[in-house]
């Protein structure tokens, strides 16, 4: 019998209400589960379909998935279904199919192929090391935000192009460099992709290369905010 199908990302707006339309016309009524505001409605509709007995497959559309974010979602599922051992084992695609968009074919494509799937009950403990006890060196704290919109606007390589100028400057968790962090939305997404530095709570509306590469050089290297990137009304 085919799994359940769990569609899992955030799915709001008209591209999501067009996704959808499209992949009920390509394979029939799935179940979407929204996550631009959290994953509230997720477990109960996991714990449904695992208290019934029914295999269970998650597509996950995260635009920020990686690997560490496949591994905490299989932990938490496998969680739950530790708690209905006769149920079979729930799987998650493993292709970060939101980083190309919402695509149906794509989803669909997913759907059939096992290769594209993960076991959740074999997500492993979460890996310690000694140096994971105390925060690392650093002189500022970067949040870079990956939530849905910002990422829509081109965070995602934004990102890459940060840590390695970051990197190449030797300013990451050094004594005079940043501790760098992505985060989930931080709100005014209008003016995103956003960037915001810490102590001096600078938050930047950064869009291409250029001006990530400004920030880098005049603020996080050099000490001087870049004025005209200031988001006008940030604290």
């Amino acid at each position: 019998m085919d799994p359940a199908v769990l569609i899992v990302g955030p799915l709001a707006g008209a591209q999501g209400e067009a996704f959808r339309a499209e992949l009920q016309a390509l394979r029939g009524a799935l179940q979407p589960i929204d996550t631009s505001d959290g994953f509230d409605a997720l477990w109960p509709a996991v714990r449904a379909h695992l208290q019934a007995g029914r295999a269970l497959l998650l597509v996950d559309l995260e635009p920020a998935s990686d690997g560490a974010y496949l591994d905490w979602l299989r932990g938490e599922v496998a969680q739950l279904a530790g708690d209905y051992p006769r149920a079979p084992c729930p799987r998650v695609t493993a292709s970060a199919l939101g980083r190309r968009g919402l695509d149906a074919r794509l989803v669909c494509a997913a759907i059939d192929d096992g290769r594209q799937q993960l076991d959740c009950r074999h997500a492993g403990p979460v890996p310690e090391q000694p140096d994971w006890s105390a925060p690392p060196p650093h002189k500022r704290q970067v949040f870079l935000c990956t939530g849905p919109r910002c990422v829509r606007r081109g965070a995602l390589p934004l990102w890459k192009t940060l840590r390695r100028e970051l990197a190449r400057r030797g300013l990451i968790e050094t004594a005079e460099g940043v501790l760098l962090t992505r985060t989930g939305c931080q709100f005014p997404c209008n003016r995103g992709p956003l960037l915001t530095v810490y102590p001096e709570r600078c938050w930047y509306g950064v869009r291409d290369e250029a001006q990530v590469l400004r920030v880098v050089e005049q603020h996080l290297a050099g000490g001087e905010p870049v004025a005209e990137l200031l988001i006008e009304g940030a604290p």
